[in-house]
């Protein structure tokens, strides 16, 4: 898999911008070093990068306002390295669109599991035409055509309802979708006021997502309304 990867490393830290690099060469990846946000962005501008490892402490761009900026664009993954431990900051970057944090000071091991654990999950996902069948929301993978979904990048299992609920919602992230909408869409019936069929459904798959991230909310309940994505 190392083969023709590109990991762009975005750290002013000299010696740990150095370790990384020379880490990820020993892997066979392709490595280019940038030593601040305005250098980074724009070698994101000049290059198709398939991974950054990120510090938030970036003189120019700050990492956070770098984080932002590439998820306008690009999909790839993003892992946050940083002294920051603090479990809102942690929250508040996964929410902007980074896919893993790893606390400074950190595990040459565990860097380079997350790195490969991340690439495997970016390269199976993003294959051709593959891509166009996937749905993906946080750390959510919907593949329509296999009929698998990730959480976590742990594969879980889900009913028939659940996984069309769920696939109904990753479609129309922003969309507020109401019992009567989710009955008609998922079970094709005219809805008659049966609330219980869609609460004890959408209860199920709440708890199937949670059981493999506890930290993370994905659906909302919108009070008199209805079920949205928690954005």
């Amino acid at each position: 898999m190392n083969k023709n990867i590109n990991i762009l490393i975005v750290e002013d830290d000299n010696d740990i911008n150095t370790l990384l690099a020379r880490l990820m060469e020993k892997k066979g990846y392709n490595v280019v070093q940038a030593y601040s946000g305005t250098e980074a962005m724009l070698h994101i501008k000049a290059y198709e990068f398939d991974l950054v490892l990120l510090d938030l402490m970036l003189p120019g761009i700050t990492g956070e306002e770098l984080l932002q900026n590439i998820r306008k664009t690009k999909e790839m993954p993003i892992i946050i390295i940083s002294a920051k431990i603090d479990k809102k900051d942690k929250i508040k970057l996964l929410n902007l669109g980074a896919d893993d944090y790893i606390t400074k000071p950190f595990d040459i091991e565990e860097v380079s599991a997350r790195i490969y654990s991340n690439l495997r999950r970016y390269m199976k996902f993003n294959n051709g035409n593959e891509s166009k069948q996937n749905l993906v929301y946080k750390d959510i993978i919907l593949n329509k055509e296999t009929k698998e979904v990730y959480v976590d990048d742990k594969q879980i299992t889900l009913t028939a309802r659940e996984f069309h609920i769920l696939e109904l919602l990753l479609s129309h992230p922003k969309k507020v979708f109401s019992k009567a909408n989710l009955f008609e869409s998922v079970w094709g019936e005219e809805y008659l006021g049966d609330d219980n069929t869609v609460n004890v459904h959408m209860s199920n798959l709440r708890n199937k997502l949670q059981k493999y991230n506890p930290e993370e909310e994905y659906i909302e309940t919108i009070w008199g309304m209805g079920y949205k994505l928690k954005g």
